[in-house]
């Protein structure tokens, strides 16, 4: 049993291995190339490389953005949610002790008071 145990483990740790090992390496973008054959025969219909490589957007670079209006809008966002979160958690609180308040007064206490009023009587 125990070497079952051992060898799942093994698994999913190898598993897990290449997994973060895949998402680590950079992806690299192969361009795809036709055979000299293949190329069509009119060539003229196709366009200038400067003109497609000049027309190129620029995305976001990768990694952090460090820009601070973009971190102060997320953690105030942040802050929001988390303000939510703690009223919505002091509302059940609050009713569950409402709720065990009540039964303790309005089904504990007078069962106690019967019981000790039979015991004395």
């Amino acid at each position: 049993m125990i070497l079952a145990e051992v060898v799942v483990v093994g698994a999913l740790v190898a598993v897990a291995w290449s997994v973060v090992g895949a998402a680590a390496r950079p992806a690299v973008a192969v361009p795809e190339v036709a055979a000299p054959d293949a190329a069509p025969a009119d060539s003229a219909a196709m366009p200038d490389i400067p003109s497609i490589t000049g027309q190129a957007s620029r995305g976001p670079l990768p990694g952090l953005n460090l820009s601070p209006s973009f971190w102060r809008a997320r953690l105030a966002e942040l802050n929001r949610d988390e303000v939510w979160m703690a009223q919505v958690q002091w509302r059940i609180v609050h009713a569950a002790m409402g709720a065990a308040r009540d039964y303790v007064e309005k089904v504990v206490l007078p069962a106690v008071r019967r019981a000790e009023g039979a015991a004395l009587g």
